[in-house]
């Protein structure tokens, strides 16, 4: 299954919303690569098992724990650009994908690009009925909205 949205960050015919720059929107993407608990909820919390720095691009493997629940991904971050995360598959959660990509079609008009997808051909995965789909995908986009708010806090926060 693929799910994909797009949120605008900058509304230059929108004066009441502050325009953020592609860096501040990096920033954020990037913290919640390195420090997620500030942006998932039901996260206890995060250990990065590994960081290698290659080509222009950062990976981090990390374990992020939900109580008894675990989840061991791999991020790459393209600096400026996209955050790109990786889940195997586990006998409780199937393989999947998240990536948040930042778009710039004209000089500060920005966007969030958010894609998922997840492997519900995995032997692992149970086969998921239009409701469970439909919960899902309100349940990344309410997340990725929240993500692009927290960012926004942060931007305000630096200029106060």
């Amino acid at each position: 299954m693929r799910f994909e949205h797009i949120i605008q960050i900058n509304s230059l015919d929108q004066p009441g919303l502050e325009v953020l720059t592609r860096e501040q929107i990096w920033r954020g993407l990037a913290l919640r690569a390195y420090d997620p608990a500030h942006f998932i909820m039901g996260l206890e919390g995060c250990a990065i098992r590994n960081h290698i720095k290659k080509e222009g691009q950062e990976v981090l493997e990390r374990t992020l724990y939900f109580g008894t629940f675990e989840v061991n991904d791999r991020i790459t971050l393209d600096p400026m650009e996209q955050t790109h995360t990786e889940v195997q598959a586990t006998d409780k959660w199937p393989h999947c994908t998240a990536t948040f990509r930042i778009e710039e079609p004209e000089p500060m008009s920005l966007f969030v690009r958010f894609t998922y997808v997840w492997d519900d051909a995995d032997a692992s995965a149970q086969q998921l009925d239009e409701q469970i789909r439909q919960a899902r995908e309100q349940a990344c986009q309410a997340a990725d909205m929240d993500t692009v708010q927290r960012i926004r806090e942060m931007s305000r926060q630096e200029l106060s």
